[in-house]
């Protein structure tokens, strides 16, 4: 039975969340797997990835083979490096004690990128929030700006027809009254 590592796809429509499973790989994509050895969500960011790190160096060590994603999330999580690092002890290239040393390194480094992703995000989502309201706050004053711009151009344009209309009116009695007086 040739035995895959590879993702079992849940979720919503358009909201995909996946459980890493270990699987026959003549079986189809959802169905039935071997064990369940953790979850994947790609919705969030950076992604969220729960895994039983034992069980997937067990099934990595006894040679199962991982599909594309399947690989790339076991060697984010670090389980790929300690498969190699314990082939390195296992052949005398290193010593556990070493392997440990540059495990515990590669993660806390990882852990280290992970945070300051984390964090560059919602600081750039703070700036992009205060870039979006000053450009707002900067709208509605143009907006405001011509708005009182069309007020005092119609409050003129009121002002000069009455202006007009006395005029106009004042203008009849003017001539009666001359017409009177010749």
């Amino acid at each position: 039975m040739p035995v895959k590592i590879r993702l079992q796809r849940k979720g919503k429509k358009g909201h995909p969340f996946y459980h890493i499973v270990i699987a026959d790989g003549r079986a189809p994509r959802d169905g039935k797997s071997v064990e369940k050895i953790g979850t994947y969500d790609p919705m969030t960011n950076p992604a969220t990835i729960e895994i039983n790190f034992e069980r997937a160096l067990y099934w990595v060590k006894v040679g199962v083979q991982a599909t594309d994603t399947a690989k790339a999330i076991l060697s984010y999580k670090g389980v790929m490096y300690k498969n190699h690092l314990d082939k390195g002890v296992a052949k005398g290239a290193l010593t556990q004690d070493k392997a440990d040393l540059l495990f515990r390194e590669w993660l806390t480094d990882k852990e280290t990128k992970i945070k300051a992703k984390s964090k560059g995000l919602t600081d750039f989502s703070r700036e992009d929030n205060k870039k979006r309201l000053l450009a707002e706050g900067e709208v509605n004053a143009a907006r405001l700006a011509a708005l009182a711009q069309k007020k005092a151009e119609a409050q003129a344009a009121i002002e000069a027809a009455l202006i007009a209309k006395a005029a106009s009116e004042a203008a009849p009695e003017a001539t009666e009254a001359t017409e009177a007086a010749e």
